[in-house]
């Protein structure tokens, strides 16, 4: 791929992600468009245009995608036929010409890594690669952001992550590299990025850093698995889901999730966001 972005497209711009990198495109003077399935929840914003689109719809994904260079692709929700829904949309950004697509993955992301949910990120990564597009790939570790969700009702902590340590990632920081992708993508062709924080932590050293922020005590208590499962089947959730809540823990614990890299200072130009700086500043997703 050679020269600027030209049209950029956006999915996930009502999302947590999607819409925090379309405000960095904006405030950069970027042509942008949006593919919304709501267009009336999508974000006003300068040199933005919104379109109605699905992964799975291909006549409207070719329609939203027409005439746009650069692409990026934030993952669908999670559900048994997501990696169906995203080739479908590979498939039609192929066909319209796009040029570069930025795809949202995971860390550790391959065919038998533990998180369940991962694997879906690589037969997505492999598909693309099979597509004939440009691309980079931003493999995210778990949300920083997210990490106050861990915590019960009780002020507990549970799961199967042993001693396991990972390294956390805010989302700001993974907008702030996505950005910077986006706009200069001839630089990043066939890149593969991790997005981590500065530093691996453990659940009873992120349950530490959150006692402090939140002024109350928080703890980590692990569970075996027939623990973690029971603990919540309770919720009526389907086997796939069960195992992708508890896998997030069990990868963890596998030493999966706890490689430090400096990408997102690289691409950022400035340090990466630790829990503690993220919670300082109020920052979550919950």
């Amino acid at each position: 791929m050679t020269g600027g972005p030209g049209q950029i497209a956006v999915t996930g711009a009502t999302g947590r992600l999607g819409s925090r990198v379309a405000r960095r495109l904006s405030a950069a003077g970027a042509a942008t468009r949006l593919l919304v399935r709501d267009p009336s929840r999508a974000p006003e914003l300068a040199g933005a245009t919104v379109v109605r689109a699905s992964f799975e719809d291909r006549e409207a994904a070719l329609a939203a995608l027409a005439g746009v260079r650069t692409l990026f692709m934030v993952s669908a929700s999670e559900r048994p036929d997501r990696v169906a829904a995203h080739t479908a949309f590979v498939d039609a950004a192929a066909a319209t010409g796009v040029e570069h697509l930025v795809y949202v993955s995971f860390d550790g992301a391959a065919p038998d890594c533990t998180f369940t949910l991962g694997r879906d990120h690589f037969a997505t990564e492999q598909h693309v690669r099979a597509s004939g597009l440009s691309f980079t790939f931003l493999r995210d570790n778990l949300y920083a952001d997210f990490v106050p969700a861990l915590v019960g009702d009780d002020g507990v902590i549970r799961g199967p992550a042993g001693d396991g340590r990972a390294a956390v990632v805010a989302q700001d920081d993974i907008a702030d590299a996505a950005a910077a992708v986006l706009l200069d993508p001839s630089a990043h062709v066939g890149a593969t990025y991790a997005m981590t924080g500065p530093e691996a932590l453990s659940l009873a050293e992120a349950a530490a850093v959150l006692s402090e922020a939140q002024g109350r005590e928080v703890r980590y208590e692990p569970e075996t698995l027939e623990e973690a499962y029971a603990s919540r089947r309770s919720y009526g959730a389907p086997d796939w889901q069960l195992d992708a809540w508890v896998s997030t823990y069990t990868a963890i614990a596998a030493g999966e999730l706890d490689a430090v890299s400096g990408d997102v200072p690289r691409l950022t130009g400035h340090p990466a966001t630790s829990l503690r700086q993220l919670l300082a500043r109020g920052g979550s997703a919950y």
